[in-house]
């Protein structure tokens, strides 16, 4: 990313980019709001709303705090040392350490892009009334034109843009419709910090999803595809990326909660998948409801099935050293791989694969705090600050978000491994 023996030039000074520079420097943080945004976030989202109603709104706080700091702590490792994360870890951890990790996070990714299949078949039900299967098969055509053509990274970076903007515009035309929310108990929501009976698992893994240090160790290799330079941890780029994808985040899935506060908690509805939301918004949306939410799956579903399956690659081939060149045939012949597994699996299990997604949870709550746990380990490590300021309060808050990512891990093994053998026995 950058050149390693440039690491002593301070290059504080650096002048602020302008707005408009800002906007063409920025971009990986974008693709990965459409990589955490997926079918399962617009689910988990609408039942935070559903069974605690405005009671969880202060959670986008804690989001805010954790996924900043995870993106920055991420870029300036990335930029400091001239190595993206996995790198990094090679370099001071050695080869098991970051193969283990590339493991963990690509098999996380992997059982991930199931729901990510199944939800863009369901946009693509709802919008044209086709069968879901075929839908995924149509977008997964789309998807491969993508990962074999010329200039990829910026066909990723402009789709995910278009799917981010079709789900804001969705989920706000609904919560317009629906009457908006209730300003007071919103505020109320925002400011009383609590925690209801039974809450804890899910809260803990809400944040997991919004806030991981995977997005952060991903952006890194984003960075090269976008050809960051080390000025641009000094210009404003690298921050206001972090912002951007950050903030994006909040703006989808908190209105995703607003809605299930609104729609669904009044009526004490519990959904399965994010499909039902369709149903359930034709009092407000009428005929249009179908086409709202399908926009909504759709977007959210193929923009987390383009930027999931390239991240899952990345980081296992990071893992192990490998070229993680978006256009290089082990990430594009490796996704394709990938794919196709993912939808042998999901047509087999009729677009429900139970197990695989325990899996998956069980798989995201191990390798995000051992990534995390290297990540911060690195930040506080002297040598790579030589010849800046120490960034003494990005530590700090690295420190207490991997603290919590600990408290979460525990919450989540908790609940998940027990579903997991509950689910394999049954």
């Amino acid at each position: 990313m950058t050149d390693k023996n440039n690491q002593n030039t301070d290059l504080s000074p650096v002048k602020k980019l302008g707005f408009r520079e800002i906007l063409k420097r920025i971009g990986p943080g974008l693709i990965l709001t459409g990589v955490v945004i997926g079918p399962g976030n617009i689910t988990a989202s609408a039942m935070m709303g559903a069974n605690y109603g405005y009671e969880m709104v202060w959670l986008v706080i804690p989001i805010i705090f954790m996924g900043v700091t995870f993106m920055l702590t991420s870029y300036r490792i990335s930029m400091l040392t001239g190595m993206p994360i996995l790198h990094a870890i090679r370099h001071y951890y050695g080869g098991i350490a970051s193969g283990f990790v590339g493991c963990a996070l690509f098999l996380s990714c992997l059982f991930f892009t199931l729901g990510n299949i199944s939800g863009t078949g369901a946009g693509m039900n709802l919008i044209f009334g086709i069968d879901w299967k075929l839908g995924a098969l149509i977008m997964l055509a789309v998807l491969m034109y993508c990962y074999f053509s010329k200039g990829v990274y910026s066909k990723v970076e402009k789709g995910i843009l278009i799917c981010i903007i079709g789900m804001i515009l969705a989920f706000y035309a609904t919560l317009i419709a629906s009457g908006g929310p209730d300003w007071g108990a919103f505020g109320k929501g925002l400011v009383l910090w609590k925690v209801p009976k039974g809450s804890l698992s899910t809260a803990l893994a809400y944040i997991s999803t919004n806030a991981a240090v995977t997005a952060g160790i991903y952006g890194t290799y984003l960075g090269v595809e976008k050809k960051w330079q080390k000025e641009d941890l000094f210009n404003g780029a690298m921050f206001w990326d972090a912002i951007a994808h950050v903030i994006t985040v909040v703006l989808i899935s908190g209105a995703i909660i607003l809605v299930g506060a609104i729609v669904l908690h009044p009526q004490h509805i519990a959904i399965q998948n994010p499909s039902q939301l369709a149903d359930l918004l034709v009092p407000f949306l009428g005929k249009a409801a179908k086409f709202v939410m399908g926009v909504a799956l759709l977007g959210a579903g193929f923009s987390s099935l383009l930027g999931n399956t390239q991240r899952g690659m990345v980081l296992l081939g990071a893992g192990f050293d490998k070229d993680v060149a978006l256009e290089s045939k082990f990430i594009r012949w490796g996704c394709l791989i990938c794919l196709v597994f993912a939808c042998i699996v999901c047509f087999s299990y009729n677009g429900s694969p139970t197990q695989l997604i325990f899996i998956a949870n069980v798989a995201t709550a191990i390798a995000t705090p051992v990534a995390g746990l290297f990540v911060m380990l690195i930040l506080w490590k002297p040598e790579i600050h030589k010849g800046y300021k120490i960034p003494r309060m990005l530590q700090i808050s690295m420190t207490i978000s991997y603290i919590f990512v600990l408290a979460m891990t525990v919450s989540a093994l908790g609940v998940y491994i027990p579903q997991l053998i509950k689910s394999l026995g049954g």
